[in-house]
């Protein structure tokens, strides 16, 4: 065991200190700080408080004080003539008007100059209209009208329960799934560049002579997967991070929930998967010579992980279907499957069982086909493996 532990070491040093390795994981919490950082100073307007006018020729504005906000100020204007050059001035973004048969048709008119208001904006004026409107209510129906609906989403068989607050408790499962995916399929790329870099310079029969396989190939695989650990938590950090200075600028940010299950899940899963990569990646390492060889190849193995991508419709629509329930059992595809039906449906706990025994039964068996693979693989001096000749090294 202190060679495998050897090669672990050596194998996550080596990868931490590549230039890829430290752009890659840089890169991602940068763009998430840029996308953070634009995405607030739009929906804040830059930080400057904005005034909206009005024309009311219909007698709906009753009162202004009570329902303005820091950052949006509302002006009444008497006709459009004096709105419009109040507009021209710049002394305000834009003007509603309310026609005098407004209450009959509810239709109105936004007139702006330049640039038109943002949709946060606008919602703040279609709040502050329907406070007027229901101003000469009782107090409890008006509570009923500012406040609006709060629509709860159930599935006809009664297992899925959503509030309207709790969209992104759907887009979550997603946005985990195709993140995690990435971290897979780039530690995929560390794993086939491992195996066959070695192959090029010949180091590796220098390393056969005091390693046996399994200790080689299960001490890189153990080194690279710490270093996609290193690097999913330091990308995990930089999103809390940047939800966090969100939550405070959108407050559908701030409803959402941690998932804790969806959580629960993906780290029960990330392992075993992670492992199944790495047998995979490594076996074709074992039968090519060359680094871009191997790279062609496992570009179509890749599709077996990458399957559920290309179904996110009918994930939506059918997420009970007998083919994603197939999907979520196969071991290739069980991990995105989960997550993303996750946000669709109630995953039932049988089907989660079932995928994870069969998940880490294939995993631990090709990480063994591996190691022989790649055993016979330094033995042909030079000459790549065939489909037939790997399938003789795992079947003796």
């Amino acid at each position: 065991m202190r060679k495998f532990w050897l090669v672990a070491g050596d194998e996550y040093r080596n990868m931490t200190r590549q230039r890829s390795f430290i752009w890659s994981t840089v890169g991602l919490p940068l763009l998430i700080a840029a996308i953070t950082v634009i995405g607030t100073l739009i929906a804040t307007g830059a930080g400057q408080a904005i005034t909206l006018g009005y024309v009311d020729q219909a007698g709906v504005i009753l009162t202004v004080a009570a329902t303005e906000e820091e950052d949006v100020r509302f002006r009444g204007f008497a006709d459009q003539a004096t709105a419009r050059a109040s507009l021209e001035a710049g002394e305000i973004q834009a003007y509603y008007v309310l026609p005098a048969d407004y209450r009959q048709t509810g239709q109105a008119q936004m007139v702006y100059d330049r640039n038109t208001p943002t949709e946060r904006n606008r919602q703040r004026f279609d709040a502050f209209l329907r406070t007027n409107l229901a101003a000469d209510q009782p107090p409890a129906v008006r509570d009923r009208i500012t406040d609006g609906v709060n629509l709860i989403l159930r599935s006809a068989d009664g297992r899925r329960e959503l509030t309207e607050d709790g969209w992104m408790n759907i887009v979550l499962p997603f946005i985990a799934g195709m993140f995690f995916t990435f971290a897979t399929m780039m530690a995929a790329g560390y794993l086939l560049q491992a195996v066959t870099t070695e192959k090029e310079n010949r180091t590796v029969e220098v390393m056969a002579t005091s390693l046996s396989p399994l200790d080689l190939v299960g001490g890189k695989a153990v080194g690279l997967m710490a270093v996609a650990l290193t690097q999913l938590l330091i990308w995990i950090a930089a999103l809390v991070v940047g939800l966090v200075i969100a939550a405070r600028f959108w407050p559908e940010v701030a409803a959402v929930r941690v998932p804790w299950g969806l959580l629960g899940v993906t780290a029960l899963y990330f392992l075993p998967t992670y492992a199944l990569v790495a047998g995979v990646m490594v076996a074709i390492g074992g039968m090519v010579t060359e680094t871009q060889q191997g790279q062609q190849i496992s570009g179509i193995a890749n599709l077996l992980f990458l399957v559920p991508l290309f179904l996110i419709p009918l994930i939506f629509s059918q997420p009970d279907s007998p083919l994603m329930v197939a999907l979520t059992i196969f071991p290739t595809t069980a991990f995105l499957m989960i997550v993303m039906r996750w946000g669709a449906t109630v995953v039932p706990v049988w089907q989660l069982a079932v995928s994870w025994v069969l998940l880490v039964a294939t995993a631990g068996l090709s990480v063994w086909a591996a190691a022989r693979i790649f055993r016979i693989g330094m033995l042909r001096y030079g000459q790549p493996l065939d489909l037939r000749a790997a399938w003789r090294a795992v079947t003796r």
